[in-house]
């Protein structure tokens, strides 16, 4: 049975006057499946607070908008509270206990994708919170609490019951939240929008990769991740993932079409795409993109933190490096067809420049 890759939107989980948390369902994305990949996103409108939680899955965190504030305990460590803005990429472990803040007008988003492979749910992320009406608290005795904190019972209660709120509160305008420090994003964060280009071509595109040298703790991970903002009418390379990695897009901003071809040369997606959107690319399958006039944006992740792609075409294409006589056999060509085949796109690489 094939697998549908019509790209999705996300359905609404929760939320309340603090935000709301919503994902993608492998009902409706069965690559998330089949993939074993979680996806979600978190909005917090301006006092939202997400309570304290930990996951069953590692992930990767990207602030689509906005800027606030975010609290970080790695197993066995101290707690990092950090300001973060649009831009930003976390690497999430197994056994993080995060919270997020948001103390601006704008509304802030955040954008998780990860590996459900140890998840109670394949395709899906399961959050436990340490608090709250679905909270750890509320489903031990009065008495394990009390002897675990060493409480009286009329605290404990107070403890245990004062928090009604479910996932997301929304705090008093006044309250004032642990302050941020820029130190503690050391380690923790890379700003995609600010990060050395790895890829830079006029007119055409530019990346940023997220790996294990400019961010070691995807290692722990086991994800890769990268931020692709293409130019107006501009075209993404075809291209594959040549060491067995899904590829789970997320479009940030913008518009354009998508192609996807896979086993036996054969068209499995044709689509266009828009801010919103999650579509997964299969392993090995290739993917190109073409910009509509107002550019196209997005980000992804792959199943290995440090990914290597293989082009198709353009100046490091992989038909570049076969030999002219092996071309002119495979295409059934001959020496004329193949010399104006291999003559074009011999400067541009990855991304090209829409047609003058």
């Amino acid at each position: 049975m094939e697998n549908d890759l019509t790209p999705k939107l996300s359905k609404n989980v929760y939320g309340g006057d603090g935000g709301s948390y919503s994902a993608w369902c492998p009902d409706d994305l069965p690559m998330l499946k089949q993939g074993n990949i979680g996806a979600a996103k978190l909005s917090l409108n301006k006092n939202g607070f997400a309570l304290p939680c930990y996951s069953d899955s590692a992930k990767v965190a990207y602030v689509l908008q906005g800027s606030g504030v975010a609290g970080i305990v790695l197993p066995e460590k101290e707690e990092k509270v950090l300001p973060i803005k649009t831009g930003d990429s976390i690497a999430l472990p197994f056994g993080v206990v995060t919270w997020w803040y948001n103390k601006e007008d704008t509304q802030l988003v955040v954008l998780f994708l990860g590996d459900t492979s140890k998840a109670h749910k394949t395709g899906s992320f399961t959050n436990f919170y340490l608090t709250g009406s679905n909270g750890i608290f509320t489903g031990f005795s009065t008495e394990f609490v009390g002897r675990a904190w060493d409480l009286e019972e009329s605290v404990v209660k107070t403890l245990v019951g004062n928090q009604s709120g479910n996932g997301i509160v929304k705090l008093d305008a006044g309250f004032k939240i642990t302050e941020p420090s820029e130190k503690h994003r050391d380690g923790l964060v890379l700003n995609c929008l600010e990060a050395p280009l790895d890829v830079d071509i006029k007119n055409g595109g530019r990346v940023v990769v997220l790996n294990t040298k400019n961010l070691p703790l995807v290692g722990e991970v086991g994800l890769g991740a990268d931020l692709v903002r293409l130019d107006g009418s501009a075209m993404c390379s075809p291209g594959f993932s040549c060491d067995s990695a899904y590829q789970v897009t997320y479009i940030v901003r913008g518009s354009g079409r998508a192609q996807v071809v896979g086993v036996d040369g054969k068209r499995v997606l044709e689509t266009t795409v828009k801010a919103g959107n999650l579509f997964i690319v299969p392993r090995f399958f290739v993917v190109s993109k073409i910009a509509d006039p107002e550019g196209l944006e997005w980000f992804s992740i792959i199943s290995t933190p440090n990914p290597v792609f293989t082009h198709l075409a353009g100046s490091i294409g992989a038909w570049k490096a076969l030999s002219p006589r092996v071309l002119q056999a495979s295409f059934n060509v001959g020496s004329d067809v193949e010399q104006q085949f291999r003559s074009k796109r011999t400067a541009d690489a990855i991304f090209f420049p829409p047609p003058k």
